[in-house]
């Protein structure tokens, strides 16, 4: 394999791209007038070399008809799974979704009614809250307690908070905005909770590859084998490749019953694959897309190294540790400042383009989320700002 270069940076201005064409309007921030894009949870990397010529190859063949004979795309799906995680599953585990936000509106769909409580770990990913809302479920906040700069499950307080009215959980595994990796005790304390309290578990795993060093990922399927009966593990290649334009993910699910409800939701809406999107999972589920990967991993962890030594090298501001993804979830409650001034200054002063902690819900009001999948350079280029913003607490 070429060895990638992480540091080429690559103009996507113009190319009907949501982080750097949609940024002005949403934040206020021009990438024409040198605003930083440092929001939507994509890379600014090219993926690996397999996936591009697989791309090539397809679009060169010239007829683009319906997708089938999808063997290749669902071998790899198990042998990603088996090789890189330890994960053996059957082929007919595998349902494809447009995505794991689709993953999560099929599930609400398949276990769930109007009005029933769906149960998130706040602060946690944005798009769980709005789909669940646009579902007419109730969303139910369960806040995540704050342990040695990180975040930790608070069970005595939940087991308080529950009315019975809910029927799902959704787990971020790892955990986005935080970064957590999930120990296998945290992960078995879950699906006591869900046996407990009769819950779907629907387990979010799409950052389960982004591991920094030292990091070890457990799929919940694996450390608890016998929740096979209400557990739905999503999956998908997007985030580790950098392929979201593809839209496509899987719903990994054992249990018949389980599968045969999400399958006939997915059927109700008509959704289905792609033919660009199976290929590009194909080949980047591969012996080069790991070593890809591999690659991968080590640049962002260096990004990590530089970006967490400048931030908390600002008074008031503390990045919380890293341990997957690639996004930087900082508090700025040291400061004393109001989440709009702290923010102003982010955005107006330092001109970089962030998402807002409160769209994670209770908990995210003093925090922002900073990706730092991007070149080197432009990680060095966003801590200079951040002091400049900043300056007058140091």
């Amino acid at each position: 394999m070429t060895q990638p270069d992480f540091d080429e940076v690559i103009d996507r201005i113009g190319t009907h791209c949501s982080k750097w064409d949609d940024m002005e309007g949403a934040y206020g921030v021009s990438p024409g007038q040198g605003g930083l894009a440092m929001w939507v949870a994509d890379m600014d990397f090219r993926p690996p070399t397999a996936v591009q010529r697989t791309v090539e190859a397809t679009a060169a063949h010239g007829i683009y008809g319906y997708p089938g004979a999808n063997a290749p795309y669902l071998d790899a799906i198990q042998w990603w799974m088996a090789n890189r995680h330890g994960w053996q599953i059957e082929r007919e585990w595998i349902l494809t979704c447009a995505g794991l936000v689709n993953g999560v509106a099929m599930a609400l769909d398949a276990y769930t009614n109007p009005g029933d409580g769906v149960i998130v770990m706040s602060p946690v990913y944005h798009a769980f809250g709005r789909v669940i809302r646009a579902s007419r479920r109730e969303l139910v906040e369960l806040p995540l307690a704050i342990e040695d700069g990180g975040y930790r499950m608070d069970w005595s307080h939940w087991e308080t908070m529950l009315t019975g009215g809910e029927r799902l959980l959704i787990l971020c595994s790892p955990h986005n905005p935080g970064g957590r990796v999930w120990t296998e005790e945290e992960l078995r304390e879950v699906a006591d909770f869900c046996t407990r309290h009769e819950l779907i578990l629907v387990s979010d795993d799409i950052h389960c590859d982004l591991l920094m060093p030292g990091q070890r990922h457990r799929m919940i399927a694996d450390v608890v084998p016998d929740i096979r009966d209400r557990l739905v593990t999503l999956t998908a290649a997007t985030k580790t490749f950098n392929i979201a334009g593809a839209h496509i993910g899987n719903a990994i699910i054992a249990d018949d019953d389980l599968r045969a409800k999400f399958k006939a939701a997915l059927m109700a809406r008509g959704v289905s694959p792609g033919l660009f999107g199976m290929d590009m999972v194909a080949a980047a589920y591969s012996p080069e897309g790991a070593a890809w990967v591999d690659a991968l991993v080590e640049y962002l962890d260096n990004n990590r190294r530089l970006f967490d030594e400048g931030v908390n090298a600002i008074p008031g501001l503390r990045s919380m540790p890293l341990q997957a993804t690639y996004l930087s979830w900082v508090d700025f409650s040291g400061t004393g400042m109001s989440t709009a001034e702290f923010t102003a200054r982010v955005e107006k002063t330092a001109r970089i383009a962030v998402n807002h902690g409160t769209s994670f819900g209770k908990g995210g009001e003093s925090f922002l989320r900073f990706n730092i999948a991007t070149p080197r350079a432009r990680v060095t280029e966003a801590v200079k700002r951040l002091r400049e913003a900043f300056s007058d607490l140091q």
